[in-house]
């Protein structure tokens, strides 16, 4: 009862603050999906780039700025993350021939700044400082790779959170760039040539004026550039016209020997291997693994034989080794056998191969010999998540990150003999004995048994008062691992709880975790999620007053497929650049891969699966919602933002409830990568002050 009094007092003192959203335009556009008519009105909204739109854009950024401004917390809450964010922190430590690179942020940069040291005891001078490029911050790093002799370094760069990257070499010696430039090219690495003097990438067609943030992503091919010479000269390598929607990420063997080509066909869990002999003339490709079946990720090599981490016969991993010049099945060797934990990654090093297992969505990590042998289970520094560093198959050392919810990276140098030694150490801002992490489990719908983690500060009482976040992706192969964010911190001493689901469609389980929550069993992953958040409110953690959720992209669609399930459970949503619209994902940039996880509308038994959960359509006019933050980037150029405009304006125009639809659009930002300092802080002060009054703090 006091539970239900504390609600009907939030709402009445939300209800006195009336909000006159934009009108906003209905059109008359009706689909026809396999016999079912569907009408989509704010279909004018997908064009980011119309006065129309701009328009409406600037009127609800203001109705949600002057809300926002609105709240006495606001400013505080953006002044204590500006020094929650103000740490020396690192990013990662590199091998690149004699050199080491280290990406390191000195508290408030923008963007991290790459540094070469000839030592790691050395600090190292700068090479690479993105900061310079943009006086706001927003242009970003996409990847770097150094060149294997370490004299020179390929660097991608987008503007304003797209995803394409403009890609450039610099002299590691001198700093001094070359004039090369290689444009139209995004997701994928580079991968250097065996003489130095050029490198392996994709790119897709140029895009017609105007479209380049919303024409679906089609046709990419595998170039050559050589330094020095025009990209209009670069020789294609690979292309597979008969597969469109195919990309082709480039890794060259560490003898320079072999050209290896990993198939990403938008199956996330699965992936195909192709490669060239380099020294054949001409060189043929090879279709290695031809089938699609398990993943295959390429360790390294000695000579002719392969070492994979893969999923084929072990849907939680092993590790196997395949000899090119005998690559029939029955000549496959087991390295590693699988375990009962599944593996999150690998990485091979002089003679041996790190693997970073989950129990339970928390690391352990293992050092084996090239024959499969145990050298050693590398000692961590508590319960968190292992990164490994990328660096050569002949290094003698290896480079592993550590964080957990209240340390951030933290980074190793592990031997041969598996001794991990702290090499790089990010300097905290805040006390973290303050704070404790709990790992908990509970009993979805179906029993389905999911981990969670709770961090928040030691002593809290469990009376159903605790303010509480509670965070989901599920899905995409894509495991939620502890991690720090100064923002969670703050979420923490304001008497927050932030809680993290395992929900299904991730891969903390292996692959048949994933499985289970992808297409016609997506709605395990809302299942799951709406247990977790049960669960909570059943054990006192929290109460539906204080209950808040929030989830990023596939994470983003989570949020608004379960607030139109349970739109009962929880006092407010944050979805963040989510995929809201399931009928018309597949129309946009890279949206087409994603059919394997999710299915597609031109299915019929998909488009079934589909509309029942798309959180665009099955708004209910009239129904009460709680308050909800939509937030989106007008760069976003991977989920598209007229997913977000056209459910906001849906929500806002049936939201029967005295609760504030509100939607945030940033500008000069995409999907999240590369988004520079000041905007994360800006942004998550305005979701933290927006829960203090939502949820009655």
């Amino acid at each position: 009862m006091k539970y239900a009094v504390l609600l009907a007092a939030t709402m009445l003192g939300l209800a006195a603050q009336t909000i006159h959203y934009p009108q906003t335009r209905k059109g008359d556009t009706v689909d026809d999906y396999h016999g079912t008519k569907v009408a989509d009105p704010y279909r004018w909204l997908e064009n980011t780039d119309s006065a129309e739109t701009a328009a409406w854009v600037a009127a609800e950024n203001k109705v949600t700025q002057e809300y926002l401004a609105g709240i006495p917390r606001r400013a505080a809450l953006r002044e204590r993350l500006n020094t929650l964010y103000n740490y020396e922190r690192y990013a990662s430590v590199q091998k690149a021939g004699p050199h080491y690179l280290i990406s390191r942020n000195d508290g408030l940069q923008n963007q991290n700044v790459i540094y070469v040291a000839d030592s790691l005891k050395e600090a190292g001078r700068v090479l690479l400082d993105p900061n310079t490029l943009r006086a706001d911050g927003t242009a970003a790093l996409t990847g770097w790779e150094p060149s294997n002799d370490g004299k020179l370094l390929a660097y991608g760069v987008a503007e304003a959170g797209s995803d394409w990257a403009v890609w450039r070499v610099r002299e590691i010696a001198t700093g001094k760039d070359l004039p090369d430039e290689i444009h139209w090219s995004k997701f994928e690495p580079v991968a250097w040539a065996p003489d130095q003097r050029g490198f392996y990438y994709l790119r897709f067609p140029e895009p017609k004026q105007g479209e380049a943030l919303r024409a679906q992503n089609e046709n990419a091919r595998l170039y050559l550039h050589r330094l020095g010479q025009p990209q209009s000269a670069d020789r294609l390598i690979y292309e597979r016209p008969d597969h469109p929607k195919w990309m082709f990420a480039p890794g060259v063997t560490d003898d320079g020997r072999y050209l290896v080509i990993s198939v990403d066909t938008g199956d996330f869990g699965k992936n195909l291997v192709f490669y060239q002999d380099l020294r054949a003339a001409p060189p043929k490709t090879v279709e290695l693994i031809p089938k699609l079946e398990a993943a295959y990720n390429l360790l390294g090599s000695q000579g002719p034989v392969f070492y994979f981490q893969s999923t084929d016969q072990a849907a939680k991993g092993r590790v196997i080794a395949i000899d090119v010049t005998r690559p029939e099945r029955e000549h496959w060797r087991e390295i590693v056998p699988q375990q009962p934990e599944a593996i999150d990654q690998a990485h091979l090093y002089r003679g041996r191969l790190a693997v970073s297992y989950l129990k339970d969505a928390t690391s352990v990590v293992k050092v084996f010999t090239l024959d499969g042998k145990l050298v050693k289970n590398v000692a961590l520094p508590g319960v968190g998540t292992a990164l490994f560093d990328p660096g050569l198959g002949t290094d003698s050392e290896m480079f592993m990150g550590f964080t957990t919810y209240t340390a951030p990276l933290a980074f190793y140098r592990v031997d041969e003999a598996g001794a991990a030694v702290p090499v790089r150490q990010s300097k905290l801002s805040f006390d973290p004995a303050r704070f404790e992490t709990e790992h908990v489990f509970y009993t979805s719908k179906d029993g389905t048994r999911v981990p969670m983690f709770l961090v928040h500060r030691k002593g809290i009482a469990r009376d159903g008062k605790n303010p509480t976040i509670l965070y989901g992706y599920g899905g995409f192969n894509v495991s939620t691992l502890p991690a720090f964010n100064p923002a969670i911190v703050a979420w923490m001493e304001m008497g927050g709880i932030w809680a993290s689901a395992n929900l299904r469609g991730g891969g903390e389980y292996g692959d048949a975790w994933h499985e289970s929550g992808k297409r016609a069993h997506k709605q395990n992953v809302f299942d799951d999620f709406i247990a977790a958040a049960e669960w909570l409110i059943a054990n006192h953690y929290t109460s539906t007053p204080k209950l808040a959720i929030y989830g990023g992209s596939n994470g983003g669609l989570l949020v608004g497929a379960v607030l139109n399930q349970r739109p009962d459970l929880f006092g407010a949503a944050m979805p963040a650049v989510g995929v809201m619209d399931m009928l018309r994902f597949n129309k946009f940039t890279v949206g087409a891969l994603w059919v394997d996880e999710y299915g597609s509308p031109e299915n019929p038994a998909d488009f079934k699966v589909l509309r029942a959960y798309s959180p665009l359509h099955n708004i209910r006019a009239g129904g009460k919602y709680p308050a909800v933050l939509i937030t989106t980037s007008d760069h976003d150029d991977r989920v598209v933002p007229g997913h977000s405009f056209k459910y906001a304006a849906a929500l806002q125009a049936a939201q029967a409830a005295p609760r504030p639809i509100l939607i945030r659009i940033e500008t000069r930002a995409g999907h999240g990568a590369g988004k520079p300092v000041t905007k994360i802080i800006d942004e998550w002060a305005d979701r933290l002050a927006f829960l203090t009054k939502e949820l009655a703090m």
